[in-house]
């Protein structure tokens, strides 16, 4: 009898389960397993390197730093030694500038405003482009965007080709997104995807205009706010301001640092190397 009362309240339950009446037991779901590749900590953050994506083949030995100069030269590969500029250098003496050594310039086109999102055109652009020119520096061009939108990307690569007017130039047209940190700014807040599909609604408007493109990053924005996975098509330009660039990422230029010093320029400017494409690692 006991075993007919067993036999009874299991076929019982199984049809009350059956009948969704009694829930029947969730299947296990496997944890995930530990991940255990590289990481990098940046912004009080531990962050997982997508190895997927292009990587950098940069280690510290790879440069060597002049203390009295303060310029780094890359001792793995062909690299090209260049500033980035703007109206705040005021006038600039291109033919000194050419004799110390500089290879290239990156101009500031323009900005948006962090505040209002204004368009405003750099005012030493025109006389910058014509002296680096004149001196035989290869020159690229970046503009510094507020953008909270792809609409607004798009307003902003069309100012800029507004600006260059079909002039040609040796290196990209940089998209150069910056999070404000020091005062409220119009951009507070942006996520990711915003900010990475601005990038390359911008590049991509460029791209169609037949410039090459590139975009502008630091650790934070490069680790944190960029979706690379989707940038992967386009020039990294990295910055830190350091003895080498530790990115795990692969990039085209570095920004190492805003202190520089070169003749023809009163006060601290901005130094850079290009990795030209056609070199190897």
């Amino acid at each position: 009898k006991k075993l007919c009362s067993l036999l009874l309240c299991l076929i019982l339950a199984l049809s009350l389960a059956a009948c969704g009446i009694i829930a029947a037991p969730e299947p296990e779901v496997p944890e995930e397993p530990e991940y255990t590749g590289p990481t990098v900590s940046v912004g009080g953050q531990t962050v997982p390197v997508d190895e997927t994506l292009a990587q950098s083949e940069f280690a510290p030995e790879d440069f060597a730093v002049d203390e009295i100069t303060g310029r780094v030269s890359c001792l793995s590969r062909s690299a090209l030694t260049g500033i980035d500029v703007s109206s705040h250098q005021g006038e600039i003496d291109w033919a000194a500038v050419a004799a110390d050594g500089v290879d290239f310039a990156i101009l500031r086109v323009g900005n948006r405003g962090y505040t209002q999102g204004g368009l405003n055109a750099d005012g030493r652009f025109e006389a910058n482009l014509a002296g680096a020119r004149e001196n035989g520096l290869k020159v690229g061009a970046y503009f510094f965007s507020q953008a909270v939108s792809v609409e607004e990307a798009l307003e902003e690569a069309e100012f800029v080709l507004s600006i260059l007017d079909g002039r040609g130039l040796e290196l990209p047209v940089v998209f150069d997104w910056e999070q404000i940190v020091e005062e409220e700014a119009r951009t507070d807040g942006a996520d990711s995807a915003t900010v990475t599909a601005c990038a390359i609604a911008f590049c991509r408007r460029l791209e169609e205009a037949g410039y090459q493109s590139a975009f502008y990053c630091n650790g934070m924005l490069g680790y944190l706010q960029y979706d690379l996975a989707q940038l992967q098509h386009l020039d990294a330009w990295y910055a830190e301001y350091s003895a080498w660039p530790s990115f795990a990422y692969a990039f085209a230029l570095w920004q190492y640092s805003k202190t520089g010093s070169v003749d023809g320029i009163a006060g601290n400017v901005d130094l850079n190397l290009w990795f030209p494409a056609d070199t190897e690692n």
